[in-house]
Formats: structure tokens, sequence, C-alpha cells
């Protein structure tokens, strides 16, 4: 969709019907994620501090247990989390995914496409945040396998360092290493963040305007739709990723058809 087209407007129900390119519940994105399970320098065996600009996250947790730590403007709450726990977060709520025993949970992340384009920013000191040729230096695993496990931890332990530090200044009712960790955040994420709107609209709004639409159609008795009715499944990739939480196998959601 042209980024000067109306949210929604390829959106058609009946014959010759179009979905968007995402049909999976919600416009949703989902992964498999095992929890890193090596510790921090603080002791705690877990993933990497971050928080996400725009998306909402979830965990289903599928077997093992552990706990979210997470630091908001609320303050600082850890959950427990074992098998059958779903919790989720909003925009903004930094999380850290913490390993007690063979953690492992389904992720499943508003705006599919979105936090693949960088919608996720690390809590690294604030050395590290300087700008976005910075943060990207610092967050980037670089492409030799043999090293990504490394760079892998060597992150998770620079954005555990920061978190402690905004933990420790919010429950000392300092707020404003917070707001400036936001800031930076922002301006980390802006330039990037052009390309998201239509992300947005291409995936779960679209998805929104689509169900709308049938739910209009079947209203007035239309339920031509139900012809394009079809199974599909999720392709997943081959290979386990080092994700900031964990090791992460990410599934392939798009429109297969």
């Amino acid at each position: 969709m042209g980024a000067d087209e109306e949210p929604g407007s390829d959106i058609m129900t009946g014959s010759g019907s179009t979905l968007p390119d995402s049909t999976f519940p919600g416009g949703t994105l989902v992964s498999r994620l095992d929890v890193y399970g090596d510790a921090a320098p603080d002791g705690i065996c877990g993933g990497s501090p971050h928080l996400h600009t725009v998306s909402t996250e979830a965990y289903i947790v599928i077997s093992g247990h552990g706990a979210l730590q997470s630091l908001s403007a609320d303050g600082f709450r850890e959950t427990p989390l074992e098998a059958g726990a779903i919790v989720w977060f909003t925009p903004g709520v930094i999380h850290r995914a913490v390993n007690h025993g063979e953690l492992q949970a389904v992720v499943l992340m508003s705006n599919s496409g979105l936090p693949e384009a960088g919608d996720a920013v690390m809590t690294f000191p604030p050395e590290h945040l300087a700008d976005a040729q910075t943060y990207a230096e610092t967050a980037a695993l670089r492409e030799d396998p043999g090293h990504r496990a490394e760079r892998a931890a060597r992150r998770r332990d620079l954005a555990v360092e920061g978190f402690l530090a905004l933990k420790t200044a919010v429950e000392a009712g300092d707020s404003s290493a917070l707001t400036a960790f936001y800031e930076a955040a922002g301006a980390i994420v802006r330039e990037r963040a052009q390309t998201w709107p239509d992300l947005v609209r291409r995936r779960p709004l679209a998805t929104a305007e689509a169900s709308l639409a049938m739910a209009q159609a079947v209203a007035s008795g239309d339920l031509e739709h139900l012809l394009d009715a079809r199974v599909q499944q999720a392709v997943p990739a081959e290979a386990l990723g080092f994700g900031m939480c964990g090791r992460l196998r990410t599934y392939d959601v798009t429109d297969q058809a």
C-alpha cells in the first residue's frame, strides 16, 4: 500500500477478496524462546533488559520456571513465570527475562514486521546510547558465527549494567535516569521509525480492517468471503538465532497463499 492511500483501502470481502500480508491472529509475530541460562555479572541468569517503543509483547510459558523483571514509571516489579503463565507488557516497559531453570516460552509480539524493523532498544549504559551508530555498534553480533554467542553475552551484560543503574535510581525516587533513557531510545529509533506506519497499516491495521469488513458482511447476510477459507501453517526458521532474551526460533506468519 502506498503511503498516500487510506489505511485498509486494499481490503475487500466476497469474490476476488484480498487479505493482509499477515493473517495470523491480530497481525502478530510469533516465535519460540529459550531464555539464556548463563549468568550475568550480577549472578542472575537470563536475557538482555530492553524495551519496545511501539509494540506490546507477551510470554506464554511452556516449560521451566523463572521470572520477568520489569521497570517503568510505576517502579520495579518481578513477576513469577512457570508453565502455563501468560504475561504481557506494553511499550515502554523495560523487561528482563530471568531463567531459574529451563525457561521456554512462546512469544507473541504485536505489529508483526515492526519489531524486526528495530522496535527494541537495550538498556546499555548512557555512553553506548549517544546516537544510533554508537548503539548499533554495541548491539551488533557480527557475521562470524563462531563469536555470536560471546557477543550476545557481552551485550547482555552491558544491558544488565544499565538496567541495574536505572533500577537503583527509580527505587531511590529519581525518575530522571528513566526519562533520559526513554529520550535516548526514541532518538536511536527515530530514523528507522519512518517505515513503521506502513508496516502497521499492512499487517495489524489491515487485519483489523478485514475483520471489520467481514463482520459487516455477515451482519448484512453476505457470507461470500467464507468461500475463501483456507488453512495455513507457519514456516519455522531453520536455525535458532541469538535474540535479546535467549535463543530464538522465529516463524514466518506472512500469507503463504
